[in-house]
């Protein structure tokens, strides 16, 4: 706030009064709105005044500053917050707040002051000039402050609500996050998480227990294989393609029509036979032609051979990879010959390295196919494939969180076992290699049958229903897991009928016909095909979700010219 000396003792009253008052401290003001900073232009003194001294707030004249009477005087203006500026001296403002304005000679000490005070923005104005135009600064002046102030205090009630909303967030994640980790739920009775957050082990064996922390390294290892994905396809798989004399040619364009281009695009793909006669009047086409160029439209956006190639290409490689490395890893494992030993001494079983990284490696991959699927062939049992990654997801995650990872190990190991088959049935069938392919599916549908529907029941779900309730008996997430395999086998149940069902179609028709399961269709597919002028071919759609933990990828089976 400004602030106005009072006059000097001893001063010549022959200059008017609003000069000799508001002299110096014109200049104080004008140096504080204008720089803000507390000092001002030096003034000079009027003759025969005397400097003051007092106290730091209000000062009383002392004769220690009449030394320097008539020395060069430097205002410094320190107004308290809030204050109205000064536009007289003291003596003609009583009613104001006080201030302090320090004037300094040459030989005066710092922070010599004289009391001062601030006039009200509603005082009355002094005479002259400088009294009308401080008055003008004080009405600004006033609602400035005023703003300022209120702007601070709505600032701070801001950070007070941030403040109170950010411990409401922390009080709700710890409450959820509370309830999640409940050890009631997660862990048999009398156990705790603190009883697994030690080393079961030496400090230096390497032996751990699983943690929840673990399973989030599959996000980037998903990435990771993504990438190794699209390399292997491009410079691995592809010249194999080439070499095999697979071309990169896609279906047969249909001709160019707007008419029909705007049917297909924005009403239906696939007219019924009303429409499609009216489409021949307004066309002068043959019904005929119409559903050929609406086939050969369906057709055009569909990947080609060569695309399908490298992508079930890079999934034989896989499945089979990981297959046998959780064959070499079960091998010497005790609960691969007796399944008891899943549950004896449960929760407390260590965690060896190499079986860590066969879990997390599954888990990564089901997550990279949970991803491609979107982006991959789009087929009728989308929903079942998403449903499928789901719960497998679901599985690897919770089974590995609990530390039930050893009958995790068979659940995998058992899914693995009839993947890479249908992946070499399709490579054969794109490569034109006919009774391999057949032979190669033949295979498949038996290994998956006796796997899925023999195996998996009475060796995976009797251990996990019976001899686990045996051995441990039950607990809340002992039921979630349990439910969770169930669904599986439902899933196991649909994938075996429809391969029963294509396989009896192959015995019956000396063929094999197209899979109920896929939208693809051939690329050379007409509308006029018949049993008597056709060769059967299984061709499997590439849909990047054919893992088999359920997904009995039978791909797609179709009729070609």
């Amino acid at each position: 706030m400004l602030a106005s000396a009072g006059p000097f003792p001893g001063e010549e009253t022959g200059l008017p009064s609003g000069a000799r008052a508001l002299g110096p401290i014109k200049d104080c003001l004008d140096d504080f709105f204008q720089s803000e900073q507390r000092v001002s232009v030096p003034p000079k003194a009027p003759e025969g005044s005397e400097a003051h001294d007092g106290p730091p707030s209000r000062r009383v004249p002392s004769a220690s500053t009449e030394a320097t009477a008539g020395a060069p005087a430097r205002c410094f203006l320190a107004s308290p917050p809030g204050a109205a500026p000064c536009l007289e001296a003291g003596a003609r403002a009583p009613q104001c707040a006080c201030s302090e304005l320090t004037v300094r000679g040459e030989g005066a000490s710092p922070g010599e002051a004289l009391p001062t005070c601030a006039r009200p923005a509603h005082a009355p104005s002094p005479p002259g000039g400088e009294g009308r135009g401080g008055a003008v600064l004080a009405r600004g002046a006033a609602p400035l402050s005023a703003a300022v102030a209120a702007s601070a205090a709505a600032a701070g009630r801001e950070a007070e609500g941030g403040r109170r909303r950010r411990k409401m967030a922390a009080a709700a994640a710890a409450a959820l996050r509370a309830w999640f980790w409940n050890e009631r739920f997660w862990l048999p009775h009398n156990v705790t998480w603190a009883d697994l957050a030690g080393e079961p082990g030496p400090p230096d064996s390497g032996l751990q227990y699983p943690r929840a922390g673990h399973v989030l390294s599959a996000f980037p290892l998903a990435l990771g294989i993504f990438a190794v994905r699209l390399l292997f396809e491009r410079f691995i798989a592809k010249p194999c393609a080439i070499n095999l004399g697979i071309q990169d040619s896609g279906p047969h364009r249909a001709q160019p029509n707007a008419i029909l281009e705007k049917v297909f695009t924005s009403i239906t793909k696939s007219p019924d036979g009303k429409r499609l006669e009216g489409l021949s009047k307004q066309l002068d086409w043959d019904v005929r032609k119409i559903q050929r160029w609406f086939r050969h439209r369906r057709n055009q956006d569909k990947p080609t051979t060569l695309t399908k190639f490298c992508e079930s290409m890079w999934r034989f490689t896989f499945y089979l990879s990981i297959f046998f490395y959780g064959i070499k890893f079960l091998w010497t494992a005790p609960w691969f010959w007796d399944t008891r030993q899943c549950w004896y001494n449960y929760p407390f079983q260590p965690l060896t390295s190499r079986l860590y990284y066969y879990y997390i490696l599954e888990l990564a991959f089901y997550w990279s196919l949970m991803f491609s699927q979107f982006t991959d062939i789009k087929r009728k049992d989308f929903l079942i494939m998403f449903v499928h990654h789901l719960a497998t997801i679901g599985l690897i995650t919770f089974s590995y969180m609990n530390n039930m990872v050893r009958v995790g190990t068979l659940v995998l190991c058992l899914h693995d076992a009839s993947d890479f088959l249908l992946e070499a049935a399709k490579l054969a069938n794109y490569a034109k290699y006919q009774r391999l392919c057949d032979a190669f599916f033949m295979l498949f549908g038996v290994v998956f049958i006796v796997t899925r529907l023999g195996i998996y029941p009475f060796w995976i779900l009797n251990t996990t229903l019976f001899e686990s309730w045996e051995l441990i008996g039950p607990y809340p997430s002992w039921w979630l897991f349990n439910g969770l395999l169930i669904t599986l086998q439902i899933l196991h149940i649909i994938w075996s009928y429809l391969i029963i069902r294509t396989a009896y179609k192959a015995l019956v028709r000396g063929k094999v016909s197209k899979d109920d399961r896929s939208d693809v269709e051939s690329s050379s597919e007409e509308e006029d095909v018949t049993s008597n002028s056709t060769k059967g071919v299984f061709s499997t759609s590439s849909n990047g979700s054919n893992r088999i933990n359920g997904h009995v990828a039978s791909g797609q089976w179709m009729e070609e010219e």
